[in-house]
């Protein structure tokens, strides 16, 4: 693999927050040298890659995806899942295990991970359930599990309802050094609802879902938290109540962190507008108020991460009426675009929003990415932060194009992807996007 110089480029380093114009030097997938304010020299046979003053990040950690496979490849597929992450500036993807047969065998998680090496053009971390067959009842055998190369458990799309069956998930997980992030949504609580409970359900006629589905989950497991002194991540909180009890647990000590949607970050209920299916989410899009104080509690640090909760949905199961449709939206390829609106919007500065979807979901999972340094691995971002672009959804490479961003303007395009030192992804090569 020949070297490559990303020559006049600006540096963000969203682990230590310095950013400034320089160079990087890639050598065997890794960060060989980092020349800030100045450009290394190029070793013979150096590939030079012209950055014009573009932003060079690490690539993006998405801690929350549906990839497909096995069993709904007819949604997305390893492959594809990995040629949208790339185009978007993903270079690390963690999948969820709600799939068919569900992640929770070592068999299963080994063949996750040969696929991946296979197929994907970037990481591919598969997360394992919770529970047997995402049934809630029995709990699967984490230690195996994580010994097989599971970087987290979840249930994906379901709760765990059972307070003991979490304590003892809880118990063993901090035996074995294993990380919770189960999804939040009292299954009593939100019943038949499919939107945000409040006046705008009601002049809709649909059932609301209150936020205290997902905030009496989320005081349940942290009092369990407190009780084992197990790892724990809230995978999404959607609203304000939520961001209080998650500070007051950190606050208290507890080895908690959370993250949130891009969509309850950028939309909110009203997005719904009339009956848009692709904004039908599991957690719903909040009241406004709620997404300010989300908004709030990522520039403060107490929501630590964002991710895509990319879920694709073919048109069988979107062209419904909006109560009939299933759950779930694109996220990949829009993750990076969608967060710079903060940035551009004054919200967080770039080296805060890039901490939120690279260095910080590294450090959760324990996993070397995400860093701007030298001997770091070579999974890095090009960035035209001020690129205008509207998104239409038949250039999606996601095999489906459920986004609730389609036809909306967004500024920010990933120019280039670079996954262990390869060049995965050029927007520019020959004037138009391809993946490699």
């Amino acid at each position: 693999m020949r070297p490559i110089i990303l020559a006049d480029a600006t540096l963000v380093d969203p682990g230590s927050g310095r950013e400034g114009r320089g160079s990087l030097l890639l050598r065997d997938g890794m960060i060989a040298d980092i020349a800030w304010g100045a450009s290394p020299d190029a070793p013979d046979g150096a590939e030079v890659i012209g950055c014009a003053g573009a932003v060079v990040a690490p690539g993006l950690v998405d801690m929350r995806a549906f990839v497909g496979e096995p069993g709904a490849e007819h949604r997305e597929t390893l492959k594809t899942a990995s040629e949208a992450a790339a185009a978007g500036g993903v270079t690390t993807i963690v999948s969820m295990p709600d799939t068919n047969p569900v992640v929770d065998g070592p068999a299963i998680v080994d063949f996750l991970l040969r696929r991946a090496r296979d197929t994907s053009i970037v990481h591919i971390h598969p997360a394992a359930a919770i529970t047997k067959g995402l049934q809630g009842r029995e709990m699967t055998e984490l230690g195996l599990l994580r010994e097989a190369g599971a970087v987290a458990f979840t249930d994906g799309e379901h709760a765990v309802a059972s307070a003991a069956v979490m304590r003892r998930a809880l118990t063993y997980a901090r035996d074995v050094g294993a990380l919770l992030m189960p999804h939040l949504a009292e299954p009593g609580l939100v019943g038949t609802g499919v939107m945000n409970e409040g006046e705008l359900a009601s002049r809709l006629g649909l059932a609301g879902i209150p936020r205290e589905a997902e905030t009496i989950m989320l005081e349940r497991d942290l009092r369990l938290v407190r009780l084992t002194g197990a790892r724990y991540h809230a995978a999404m909180i959607s609203c304000a109540d939520s961001v209080e009890i998650v500070r007051r647990a950190k606050e208290a000590g507890l080895p908690v962190t959370c993250g949130v949607s891009i969509n309850n970050l950028t939309l909110n209920e009203n997005d719904v507008g009339h009956y848009r299916t692709f904004c039908k989410l599991s957690p719903p899009l909040r009241h406004e108020d709620d997404r300010q104080a989300v908004i709030e509690a990522l520039a403060e640090g107490v929501i630590d991460v964002v991710v895509s909760d990319h879920n694709p949905q073919d048109v069988e199961t979107k062209r419904l009426p909006f109560a009939e449709a299933a759950d779930g939206a694109l996220g990949l390829e829009t993750l990076l675009s969608a967060s710079l609106r903060l940035v551009h919007d004054g919200r967080l500065s770039l080296p805060a929003m890039l901490r939120a979807v690279s260095s910080r979901p590294a450090e959760i999972l324990s996993l070397p990415t995400g860093r701007l340094q030298k001997g770091a691995p070579a999974d890095l971002a090009l960035i035209d932060i001020d690129e205008p672009y509207v998104l239409d959804k038949r250039e999606l490479r996601s095999r489906s194009k459920n986004s609730p961003f389609d036809e909306s303007r967004l500024t920010g395009r990933v120019q280039a992807t670079i996954v262990a030192g390869r060049v995965v992804f050029d927007r520019r090569a020959d004037g138009a996007a391809r993946a490699a």
